[in-house]
């Protein structure tokens, strides 16, 4: 019994071993992009950190009681029972010329500014996770492929998460994609998934990428952290700026409320659009995912004119209702100095217009 209880060990434990060996899990940066990594003064004893300090966890949570909760907590709505609605606007057919941006779910984006085509963290997996069985997609949230794409001249991603780097995405879409843009260290996953090196623009907060005239691309600070599976803060995470002569656009990336969003508003004068993350959080991790009040304060605080509100309504990471942050940040957005709205995935956002009027959709769905 003894033996065979061993061999069983050493067979599950090369198995596990070669499952992790997958492309998919990505690798830690090595190389140039190592070297990189170091010269940066967020990386501090072999890891990245915030600007201020950000404990995983409330300090009165445990890691122990947090499990307990995920795992036996009662869970109401945690995922819609009915289809959730969009509108399929043909992107191949869409006036370059025009400033427009699309929510295709969760925190993926394809936007148009200054005749430029970028897709900010697109997945279009059925699930946001290493296994297919976990985190699925809410009933109707996957109307695009990444046959609907046009030619993207931006692919730009936030951070390592599952549910924001997608690998079976990423290869799809390595065809059409010029170049990858990408906070420090995320851009040895892209080496490694066989995107030239070329191709690869990394940087460091509060830094810019300007490959072409009139659109620069700046790398933000975020609240949060990274890491794949095993490993934690080896690659950067960041929220980014997107700026024409005629347009800025704020996407925040995900991560909880800081002073940055303030720094960041002073930075740029303010915002035509900001892209929010709003949902997937919880009070035992206050610091690394907003509650929608700090959403809202954060939105302010960036000067946005229209605040999109992003991360929710396809994906259940946390133990809230589904439509909770779509309802928590409409009440929190009254008498604020932006305008929200509220598109359906699909629906098309003319970032000039001030018109534009969108539905609650999200109202009497269970």
């Amino acid at each position: 019994m003894l033996i065979v209880l061993l061999i069983s060990l050493v067979i599950g434990s090369l198995g596990i071993g070669l499952y992790l060996q997958q492309p998919k899990f990505g690798k830690l940066p090595d190389g140039p992009y190592l070297e990189r990594i170091k010269s940066s003064p967020n990386y501090v004893d072999g890891q990245f950190q915030n600007l201020v300090p950000t404990p995983r966890l409330a300090e009165e949570t445990s890691s122990a009681s947090m499990l307990w909760h995920f795992l036996f907590a009662k869970k109401a709505r945690l995922a819609p029972t009915e289809d959730i609605p969009s509108v399929k606007t043909d992107l191949l057919a869409l006036d370059q010329s025009q400033d427009v941006v699309i929510s295709l779910g969760h925190s993926s984006y394809f936007v148009q500014l200054g005749g430029k085509r970028m897709l900010i963290d697109p997945v279009f997996s059925h699930y946001a996770a290493p296994v297919s069985f976990a985190n699925r997609a809410f009933a109707g949230t996957n109307p695009y492929t990444a046959d609907d794409m046009p030619e993207i001249d931006y692919l730009i991603i936030s951070h390592d998460h599952w549910d924001h780097l997608d690998y079976p995405t990423s290869i799809t879409l390595k065809p059409k994609v010029k170049y990858v843009v990408c906070p420090l260290g995320v851009g040895a996953y892209f080496e490694q998934w066989g995107f030239e090196e070329k191709r690869i623009q990394e940087a460091d907060w509060f830094n810019a990428v300007e490959i072409e005239k009139d659109l620069t691309i700046y790398v933000l600070p975020a609240r949060h952290f990274s890491g794949r599976l095993l490993t934690e803060n080896k690659t950067l995470w960041a929220g980014f700026a997107l700026v024409t002569p005629e347009r800025r656009i704020f996407y925040s990336g995900d991560g909880g409320y800081g002073p940055h969003f303030k720094k960041i508003g002073e930075m740029f004068s303010g915002f035509d659009l900001a892209i929010m993350e709003n949902g997937q959080y919880d009070k035992r991790w206050p610091y690394i995912h907003m509650m929608p009040e700090e959403v809202s304060q954060a939105a302010e605080e960036v000067g946005a004119k229209v605040v999109l509100p992003a991360h929710s309504g396809k994906f259940s990471l946390a133990n809230h209702a589904w439509d909770e942050p779509l309802k928590r940040i409409t009440l929190a957005s009254q008498n604020r100095k932006y305008r929200l709205i509220t598109p359906k995935i699909g629906e098309k956002v003319e970032i000039e217009n001030q018109q534009q009027i969108f539905s609650h959709w999200w109202e009497g769905i269970n």
